[in-house]
């Protein structure tokens, strides 16, 4: 079986321009003592609307992994697939997310919750989980209804993985199961029984991505009840912890925090945890690295600069169009957004200030981020000139790259 390594993360591109300079965070991450594997991830939306395709991903990553030397482990995550759109990566990946967030709440058939019912009866009256205080209420009515709700959404999952696996062959790729583009976040004890579920159902699940409670608004930091958060996030911990033992899990399996960069007020959380529990994790970066080409484009002088707010005006007029895709996992106030008129009359370090996600920086404005966040279409749309100018300010956009996972988030979550 192919092994992720205990920390992992997932460095989403959207451009495919950067891997160099994302690798090189992984360089000084190792010279301070902590490996970590990188996973570029990009999914078939973002292909889309790029009008890329997955060869282009595999492309980046094995150029960028050859020029720079690195070498250690690396994968390619086909990100948020299903059924209908898993073939166009098979070849090219040897991560897949699979994605059953649109499968909750679908019933299965009656034979399988019998057989799910019966299987998970001996958790039935008071669940322990080790290193939980108290123990999990387990009546026959809850699991009838955590069967009505995700049952159908593993053997989804188990369809795509058994899919995959006769293309690819058992062992020669990794596994997420994927829930979190939800509205309910789930439970410890409904995490329990979806890997029980997946653990009969043969899926050999290494990073599992629930939905967590709070906000997860793309590009910038958490939302919501900190302490819940690290409550919540320990008890799964734990749940996984005894699931792999109970239900013959990869041992390698581990959290996937999903939108998870630029949540820096709960990193101190998972950083505790996971060093106190000695546990793994993986993060998937939700287009930090395309802020950052941004942020570099602005501050690579008057040509550059007019190119960034040329998007900026752009999304700033199709806002709507641009917002529609994620309005779940957005929360831009309109009162805040600058016009573009302002946005004209701003120097580079104003523009850059603005964008950067700084906590406390005076200049900094999430829902101006927000925007730029959901504006890569734009960029897409300049096609030529926006690589072009990516490649002559190829240093100093590469610089933000690199600082950005290094200092903002490696050091914020491994304390190097």
């Amino acid at each position: 079986m192919q092994n992720l390594g205990k920390y992992s993360f997932g460095i989403g591109d959207r451009f495919a321009q950067q891997g160099k300079a994302q690798l090189k965070a992984f360089f000084m991450a190792a010279e301070a003592g902590i490996e970590v594997t990188p996973v570029w991830n990009k999914s078939n939306r973002e292909h889309q609307i790029i009008h890329t395709d997955p060869a282009d991903t595999r492309y980046e990553a094995d150029v960028a992994v050859k020029e720079t030397g690195w070498k250690g482990s690396y994968f390619v995550d086909a990100d948020h697939i299903n059924l209908g759109n898993v073939d166009r990566f098979i070849d090219h990946s040897d991560f897949f997310t699979i994605d059953v967030a649109d499968y909750i709440g679908k019933e299965a058939d009656k034979e399988s919750v019998d057989r799910f019912l019966s299987d998970n009866s001996k958790y039935q009256g008071d669940l322990k989980i080790p290193g939980i205080e108290k123990p999990f209420p387990v009546s026959p009515e809850l699991l009838k209804i955590i069967a009505n709700k995700f049952l159908y959404a593993t053997q989804e999952a188990s369809k795509i993985y058994m899919h995959i696996a006769s293309k690819k062959g058992i062992g020669n790729f990794i596994t997420e199961v994927s829930m979190d583009e939800v509205d309910e976040a789930q439970n410890p004890v409904e995490l329990f029984f979806i890997l029980s579920s997946l653990g009969k159902l043969g899926v050999p699940v290494q990073t599992i991505a629930p939905k967590f409670t709070g906000r997860f608004n793309k590009g910038v930091d958490y939302e919501g009840d900190v302490e819940q958060f690290g409550k919540e996030f320990e008890q799964d911990l734990l749940v996984i912890d005894f699931a792999i033992k109970e239900f013959g899990l990869p041992a390698s399996l581990k959290l996937s925090v999903h939108s998870g960069s630029d949540k820096f007020s709960i990193y101190p959380v998972i950083a505790e945890l996971i060093r106190k529990h000695d546990k793994g994790i993986h993060i998937k970066t939700a287009g930090t690295t395309w802020l950052e080409e941004m942020i570099g484009l602005a501050l690579s002088g008057p040509e550059a600069l007019s190119l960034a707010k040329s998007i900026y005006a752009k999304a700033y007029e199709r806002r709507e169009e641009l917002c529609a895709p994620y309005s779940t996992v957005i929360d831009i106030k309109e009162s805040e957004l600058p016009s573009p008129s302002k946005v004209e009359t701003w120097s580079s370090s104003q523009f850059a200030d603005s964008l950067r996600h700084i906590p406390g920086h005076p200049l900094y404005n999430p829902s101006f981020r927000q925007l730029i966040h959901v504006g890569y279409k734009i960029a897409a749309e300049y096609s030529n000139v926006y690589i072009s100018h990516l490649n002559q300010n190829a240093g100093i956009v590469g610089k933000q790259v690199t600082e950005n996972l290094f200092g903002r988030h490696f050091g914020r979550l491994f304390g190097v």
